[in-house]
């Protein structure tokens, strides 16, 4: 992994200076041209795969503009699916799909030789195929009009920030603003800055800290009981929270620099009170790329409730199948599915019963919801479902003896984590507060928070060079 987030930092500000030095007319080719620098410092071998979705969604989209032939734009549409998914599956699906055949014809006694690849991921290649999938679709509903300017086109499928972790913009988002003629502000600096601050403090800072612990204990989750194991999926579920938030912030932080606006990926998602409300909060470009693609074409709400129900299960199933090509990631998916139906079924029903104040009640919510989520992370980790069943098996083993087993940090170690993460969740719940818009009414108050950020990151950031996790995605 060539590119980090120290080199991020360098990265941005001399794209800015190019980008605003640069006659308005040829600001793209800047944009185009750090998009692919970028890429390429990460995956340069994939950058290629990048330039065919570009230029297949290119033609398709101007193919199904130009016709008025239904049947024709279907087909263009068609090839656009084949060619797109046709790659996302022979890179990320093809070596799960032949060893899982392989199990079950093991299973019922029929000889079966699988192809195994040793191709290796590209980086991002669920995010960008999504993101030109829904141009595509889009301008096969008619809802966009297909974009002319393949330079322009090249930029919305590449445009670095958010290229290889999202959030997944749509074209008509994002093409408009790229023609738009951007002049430097101090405003979207001094935005986009503090966002990307942010970003970098809740990877650099407790994502990375809370790695080292997690991938300690999940690296041998046999060796360690219910304290410990208990505590690595907890700190999970805030690591990955953090880590991808924060890149999430910084996308859309530096893209405010240039004058770019995407859209918001997270809203404290730990702080639903449901299930269903955890996914209208967490990856929220994702999840209405699925509610727009995928479960409104099945039918939504619009359906009897057993079809209902089904429309859920097969859109958290396919979002199991998008994050891993693994058993456990679909396991993972579809758990989550369950239990918004079974929210669906019960929430109702224990709501017209229950006599307990409206704040008991939804702070009990919010804690189910927080305990449900977090251990259901624990499909999403570990390596196998053989080391899910070792997980939840040693969680019922309760050992004073593993409270001092190494965690990849000393006590100190462990207390700083825990410090930092907690100073993070406070700004949450201030940011859920009224208090946080009279703070942010005060200049002194704001300059005093982002000098104090800067220096967390400076004193307890963990500088060596760390993936992010969605890259992996």
């Amino acid at each position: 992994m060539l590119f980090n987030s120290l080199s991020y930092i360098i990265f941005l500000p001399i794209i800015a200076l190019a980008y605003f030095q640069t006659n308005k007319r040829h600001r793209w080719i800047v944009l185009l041209a750090a998009s692919y620098y970028f890429y390429a410092s990460i995956n340069a071998e994939f950058v290629v795969l990048i330039a065919i979705s570009t230029i297949v969604d290119y033609y398709a989209g101007r193919g199904i503009s130009n016709t008025e032939s239904k049947l024709k734009k279907r087909g263009y549409l068609i090839s656009s699916l084949i060619i797109n998914l046709g790659l996302l599956f022979t890179f990320k699906y093809w070596n799960f799909f032949n060893t899982s055949i392989d199990s079950v014809m093991q299973i019922i006694g029929i000889p079966f030789d699988p192809i195994i690849t040793s191709l290796i991921l590209p980086v991002g290649i669920s995010f960008y195929t999504f993101q030109t999938l829904a141009y595509t679709i889009d301008v096969y509903r008619g809802k966009i009009k297909a974009e002319k300017h393949f330079g322009i086109f090249a930029v919305y499928v590449a445009f670095f920030p958010q290229l290889v972790a999202g959030p997944i913009e749509r074209a008509q988002n994002l093409i408009p603003q790229l023609k738009e003629e951007k002049h430097f502000s101090y405003e979207n600096l001094k935005s986009g800055l503090k966002i990307f601050i942010w970003g970098l403090f809740k990877k650099m800072v407790v994502a990375d800290r809370l790695s080292i612990i997690v991938n300690t204990v999940y690296a041998q989750p046999d060796q360690y009981t219910f304290i410990p194991l208990f505590l690595a999926t907890i700190f999970f579920g805030f690591q990955i929270y953090c880590d991808f938030s924060g890149y999430s912030d910084m996308a859309i932080g530096s893209a405010r620099i240039l004058g770019f606006k995407l859209m918001n990926n997270f809203r404290r998602p730990y702080f639903s009170k449901s299930v269903s409300e955890f996914w209208r909060r967490w990856h929220i470009s994702l999840s209405t790329w699925f509610k727009d693609y995928i479960y409104i074409p099945l039918g939504g709400n619009r359906v009897s409730k057993g079809k209902w129900r089904l429309n859920i299960f097969i859109v958290f199933l396919i979002s199991g199948i998008w994050h891993g090509a693994a058993w456990t990631f679909i396991f993972w998916g579809s758990l989550h599915g369950l239990y918004i139906i079974i929210e669906d079924y019960f929430g109702s029903r224990f709501s017209k019963q229950v006599r307990i104040p409206e704040g008991i009640i939804n702070f009990s919510k919010m804690i189910f919801t927080f305990f449900i989520v977090n251990i259901t992370w624990v499909f999403f980790r570990a390596e196998s479902f053989v080391d899910v069943l070792t997980i939840f098996s040693n969680m019922t083993i309760f050992s004073l003896n593993t409270i001092g087993v190494r965690l990849g940090v000393d006590m100190m170690g462990l207390w700083i984590a825990l410090s930092l993460l907690v100073f993070m969740e406070l700004v949450h719940i201030l940011q859920e507060t009224r208090i946080a818009q009279s703070l942010r009414n005060s200049p002194k108050m704001v300059s005093s928070y982002y000098i104090l950020l800067i220096l967390l990151i400076l004193l307890f950031g963990i500088f060596e060079p760390q993936e992010f996790i969605y890259f992996q995605f």
